[in-house]
C-alpha cells in the first residue's frame, strides 16, 4: 500500500486547481504548472483537497499512484512558495555574475562559462560571488539547472574547490603519503 500516494494533498488559499480530463493544472502567485496523471491513476479534487487513488494493487499502478500525488503536490507547493537551491562556489578567483537570463562562471577555465536559465528561473548572486541561488515554481526543472551548473565544476576531495550545494558535505582525502617508511 502507498503510503504516500494515500495521503490528501491540502490546496492553500491563492491557488487554484482546474482539471481538464487526465490533466491538472495549478495557478498560484509564483507560476502556472500542469501535470498529466497517468490513465491508471484516479483523482478527485473536493473543495482545498486533492485525493488520488488506483484501480490495481500491481506493482507499476503503486508506484505511478505515489508519484502522481507527488508531482501534484510538489506543483501545488510551488505555484503557492516556490522552491530554491542554492550552489556554493568555491575556489580562489571562482565567481558568478548574473546577467539577466544567464549566469556567468568564473571556474578557473581559460574562459569564462555562460549558462543560459529557462523563463521559469530566476537567480541571483551574493555581493562575494560566491553563493548562486536559483529560484523557481518547478521542482524538477530547478533541480535540473541546478545539476547542469554543478557538473561544470563539481567539488573535488583533495582541497574541496568546485561549486556544491548547500549543506552538502564533501569526503576529504589526505593528498600524498608523507614520506614512506
Amino acid at each position: 500500500m502507498s503510503r504516500i500516494g494515500n495521503a490528501p494533498v491540502t490546496v492553500p488559499k491563492g491557488v487554484k486547481v482546474s482539471v481538464k480530463g487526465q490533466t491538472i493544472a495549478v495557478k498560484g502567485p509564483k507560476g502556472d504548472l500542469s501535470f498529466d496523471v497517468p490513465a491508471i491513476i484516479n483523482f478527485e479534487v473536493k473543495g482545498d483537497t486533492i485525493t488520488f487513488s488506483r484501480s490495481s494493487e500491481d506493482r507499476p499502478t503503486k508506484s505511478m499512484h505515489g508519484m502522481a500525488r507527488a508531482m501534484t503536490a510538489n506543483m501545488v507547493t510551488g505555484c503557492s512558495t516556490g522552491f530554491t537551491k542554492v550552489l556554493e562556489i568555491v575556489g580562489v578567483g571562482y565567481r558568478a555574475a548574473v546577467k539577466g537570463q544567464k549566469i556567468d562562471l568564473n571556474l578557473g577555465f581559460s574562459h569564462p562559462v555562460s549558462v543560459d536559465l529557462p523563463k521559469a528561473v530566476t537567480a541571483s548572486v551574493s555581493k562575494d560571488g560566491r553563493t548562486l541561488t536559483l529560484a523557481s515554481a518547478d521542482k524538477a526543472l530547478l533541480g535540473q539547472v541546478a545539476a547542469d551548473i554543478r557538473r561544470w565544476r563539481p567539488p573535488e576531495p583533495y582541497k574541496g574547490k568546485g561549486i556544491r550545494y548547500q549543506g552538502e558535505t564533501i569526503i576529504r582525502k589526505e593528498g600524498k603519503a608523507r614520506g614512506k617508511k
